[in-house]
Formats: structure tokens, sequence, C-alpha cells
């Protein structure tokens, strides 16, 4: 490293040039051409109430149970907690079919519990971001139910409504949860739009009463002082020009024909100008059906729309439909290559691999064996925490929480999975056997599983009798207090993960170079800010394997490793099985 000799108060000091680039850089605004932004510096950490922690025995996660584990949290190290949704609704889709955008759903608590929350959060120095859910209503919401009721209410216009074509659906778009995206009301002898369960219609966003309803209620969560929102499927809220039928290239992947609106970037420039610009806030967009090519459009900052959005590549690398296909390396690899080269330093990405729509990190991309499980869910805690974008760790990773051993469909909740059933094993498309051994693999009950706090009953999620969703029966093992006072555990190695990222800023703003795409087993990769670089080697296989470092790389420092016992070598690493390793060069 280069050093310069500069005078201080007549005592010589040496200043790395690095240091000074870097402080160049930033006296000009930017970081390695990137405007810096808390959001873009943080890490997210997404609760789901209903399984994160039950404060009153009924079985059911609570806004007091997440309030109570908020030390927890901060102890952890997160900057940002997103809680999913917490409204009130009649959980036909878990709280994404919200009955009143202003009030705290029963079973959660009352506003007062989250107005403590919100003040918790606060106090402890981290920040709180909502799930904003505005494509669709509940059916129970007091608009849907008083535009059902004729077709000239004031409010029919705020959903979507078509008349029979030929004695059938308007047109031959399904929704995401089976079937027809149409439901026949007799009241008025009409369809309705939902793209989701049919308990969720959609709302008509080309009416400016339905926008400004959505961004009223927008500034009533923004004035309590939450500091943002991730957009639940947000690209779909403007729809295709003339509701026409789904093309057949499209008709397995429908989610690519819904976000073509033609007003998608008009109403979200509409959404920032009228609120979000008038607030310190962040915003992700959850972008499914949006290609990596169009994501600029969203999230470039001088187009004033989101902040960041989800790519999908990444997380349905293994199941990018209903079944699981497994995943390799390389492919991994190149999308987040792909990511980085499309995204100029306008843009910012993020950075996950699971959250309440997913299976388990640990068991979709690590090894969850009993062997392997602590190494490869560090070693998954080392990538998410040193790629470039801001990371999203979902409740549980950092206990590496991992799958849960279904056997049969009563022992599922998700609506996602029973109206597949209906459509597949009723039909016979499949068998029973078939439907429940990718369920189980894929399945999104897989995360919403209960918090496994401790080795007591329920796992410490609940004093009650019996809990919303069955606890892992691994909990005895895997479990917070245990991991809390083990210094080797994952949730201590994720602690420190955290604080590491903290000390530089080449983790958020550093070029990212892959050094060897084509390797089916190592991922190794650089960050780069200025003069200061890290080099990340992860063996993502349980063999042991002697791996080469490239010529250019002489030497470096070791500063972070997922096993107790360290490298000896540098030029020639002798990898154990899923190692995670970070260089300082």
């Amino acid at each position: 490293m280069n050093f310069l000799r500069v005078m201080l108060g007549g005592f010589a000091i040496l200043v790395s040039m690095s240091s000074l680039v870097n402080a160049a850089d930033q006296t000009a605004g930017t970081i390695n051409g990137y405007q810096p932004k808390w959001w873009k510096e943080a890490v997210v950490y997404q609760v789901y109430p209903r399984s994160f922690k039950d404060s009153n025995g009924d079985g059911i996660g609570d806004l007091k149970g997440i309030t109570s584990k908020l030390d927890y949290l901060q102890s952890l190290g997160v900057d940002v907690i997103w809680l999913s949704p917490h409204y009130d609704s009649p959980n036909a889709d878990n709280g994404y079919d919200i009955r009143d955008y202003r009030k705290v759903m029963k079973e959660f608590g009352t506003m007062a519990d989250f107005d403590e929350l919100l003040k918790g959060v606060k106090q402890r120095h981290m920040r709180l971001v909502l799930d904003l859910v505005v494509n669709h209503t509940s059916d129970e919401h007091h608009w849907f139910v008083e535009s059902r009721k004729s077709k000239d209410n004031p409010y029919r216009d705020y959903y979507i409504w078509r008349p029979a074509k030929d004695g059938h659906e308007p047109n031959n778009w399904t929704s995401f949860f089976s079937g027809s995206a149409w439901k026949f009301d007799s009241t008025t002898n009409e369809y309705y739009l939902h793209l989701f369960a049919v308990k969720q219609p959609d709302l008509n966003w080309d009416n400016p009463k339905v926008r400004n309803e959505v961004y009223d209620l927008m500034k009533f969560w923004l004035d309590k002082g939450v500091d943002g929102f991730r957009m639940d499927v947000i690209p779909f809220i403007s729809k295709p020009a003339g509701l026409a039928d789904i093309p057949p290239e499209y008709l397995s992947r429908p989610q690519y024909f819904y976000t073509q609106g033609p007003h998608l970037h008009e109403y979200l420039r509409e959404m920032n100008k009228e609120v979000l610009s008038k607030y310190d806030v962040m915003t992700v967009g959850e972008a499914f059906g949006v290609t990596l090519e169009q994501t600029p459009q969203l999230v470039d900052e001088r187009r004033h729309e989101l902040d960041m959005i989800f790519n999908f590549d990444a997380v349905r690398i293994a199941h990018p439909g209903r079944e699981w296909i497994g995943y390799t390396l390389p492919k991994l690899k190149a999308i987040y290559t792909e990511q980085d080269r499309a995204l100029d330093a306008h843009s910012w990405n993020t950075i996950f691999l699971s959250n309440h729509d997913n299976p388990r990190v640990v068991s979709a991309f690590g090894d969850d064996s009993e062997k392997y499980r602590v190494p490869s869910a560090k070693l998954l805690a080392t990538m998410l925490l040193t790629l470039k974008g801001t990371p999203f760790i979902y409740q549980g990773d950092e206990l590496g929480m991992t799958n849960y051993p279904f056997k049969s469909l009563d022992q599922y909740d998700d609506i996602e999975v029973k109206n597949a059933w209906k459509e597949l094993v009723d039909t016979k498309q499949v068998t029973p056997e078939q439907f429940l051994a990718q369920a189980q693999k894929v399945a999104r009950d897989n995360s919403r599983t209960p918090m496994q706090w401790d080795d007591s009953a329920n796992g410490g999620f609940s004093s009650g009798p019996k809990t919303w969703l069955a606890v892992n029966p691994n909990y005895q093992q895997i479990n917070a207090k245990q991991e809390v006072a083990d210094p080797n555990s994952i949730y201590n190695y994720f602690r420190k993960m955290l604080e590491f990222r903290k000390t530089t800023k080449a983790f958020a703003y550093g070029a990212y170079e892959d050094l060897d795409p084509q390797n089916p087993k190592i991922f190794a990769y650089t960050r780069t800010l200025g003069g200061e670089k890290y080099l990340v080697v992860l063996n993502f296989s349980p063999d042991a394997i002697e791996y080469r470092l490239p010529k250019t790389i002489e030497k470096g420092r070791l500063v972070m490793s997922n096993y107790p016992s360290k490298q000896e070598g540098f030029q020639v690493l002798r990898l154990r099985g899923w190692e995670a390793l970070i260089y300082k060069l």
C-alpha cells in the first residue's frame, strides 16, 4: 500500500493513499461514482410477524412479541427491520389481503402496540420499513364491499370489472394461485379481476381517486415515523392495455406480461412526487416479472421512481416454477455478474436468497445436513454480506433454520399449496407423492414456521398449547438461546460479519469482480474501493479442495473465516467443505 507523509501540528503522520483517494471521491459527493445513501450501506432484516414471537399465548406472533425481541435484533447488528403486513386482514393470504390500511390486525395487537414497537426501534437506532400492498385489497375492504353493490356505485371504478365474453371470462388471464384471474359476481353479473386469490381483488390504478387514496395511506404511516416501504408486486399496478389476452409465449410465465402496463412508470413517478420525495425513506419493489434489462427503468435515481427492486433470478434459480430443478454455481455466479454489469452507478441492487415466499436459505443453497449446516449457513452469510447491493436477511437465517419435514397436505397452511393440490392432484395430473415431494422443497411454509427461540415447548415461540403453524421439530438443536451463548454459532458469525461490514465501505460501493466464473465449486471474487481491496473465497461443496489463487493476487491477510482453525498458506488454499474466507489484499 502506498503512504504519504503529512505534517499535522508539527508531527509527521503516514496517511494511506487509498484513504485519500476515497476521501477525495467522497468530497466530490460520490463514492466510486455512487451517491452515498444510508439504505445503500444498511443491512435489512425481514420480520414475518405471525411467526416471530407470540406474547399472549394464542399461538400467533404479534407486535408486542417483536418489541420484546428488539434487543436481540440490535445485538445482531442489523440496521433496518422490514415488517411484513401487520394491517387488519381476514388472512386469506396471511395479511397480504388488507381490509383496513389504517388498522392493526387484531391477532397482532393494537395501534398502541405498533407505536410502542416503532418507538423501541428508533430508541435502538434502527429503522422500520413496512410492507405496502396496494396492487389489491381484501374483498372485505370497505371499497370493494361498496364496489360490488351496483354498477353505478361511487366505488365501482376502484376495481376492475368486466362483463362476460361469449359467456366466459373476459380474457385468458390466470391467477398466481391457480385458475382464472376472474371471478363472477352475481350481484351485478360481471367479473372482477384478481391476479392472486379470489379474496384479493385488484385495484384500478387508472382511477386517480384510487391513487390518491394510496398516497394518503402512505403519508399516514410515514407521518408516524416509519422509514419506507417494501412494495408488494408493484409492477402489476398498471394493467396491460385493453386487458388483451396473454400471448402464447407468456402463458407459462404470465408475470412478464402483467408488468407491461403502459402507465407503470408514470404512476411511480407521481407517487414519488406526491409522497416519497417529501421524506428521507427507502423503497424496495417486489418486481416479480421485471427483467434485469428493465430494472434501471424502475431504480435509476434520475428517474425518481423506486430506490431498489427485488430481482428474483438468484432466489428462484433452483425453482423458477413449481418444480425444484436445482442450480449450478456457475449459473448463480453469472446472475451476480450480469446484475453488476446491467446496473450502473445510478442504479442500486438488492442481495437476498430468502424471504417469506421461498424455502429456507440453508436448505435451498447450502447443505442442511448435521455435518455441514453450520459452515454452509456461515458461508451463505459471508456471500450475502459481501456481494454488491443492499443485503436482506430473513428471520431465522441467522440461526440456520431449515426447511420443515412436511409429509402431508394437512400440515400446510399456505393457500398457494392448497390451490395447487386442487389443480394438479385432484385432476390426476400428478400423484400425491410427486406433489408432496416437490412442495417439501419449494413451499412457502418452509420459511413461515415459527422462530426457534429456545429448547422449551414450541421452541419458546409461544406459551400456548398450539401454534398457528407447527414449529420445526429440530428446535431443540437449533434455537436462539443456544446460539447466542455459543461463540462459534451461526448467530455470532452473523454478528461478526455485520460488525466487520461496518468497518469499510468497500462492500457497499466497491467494484465487484468474479475471478473464476466457470469453477463449479469455488466462488472467488474481489471488492475494490480506491486502494482498499478484499478477496472472498467460498467453497460451495462438502469436498476438501486445493485451490490456487490467480497469479495477480500475491499476498493477503485473513480477516474472516467460518472455521475456528485458520488457513496457513495463501497462494494455494486448502479449503474444507463449505469453507468461507475473506482476505484483505
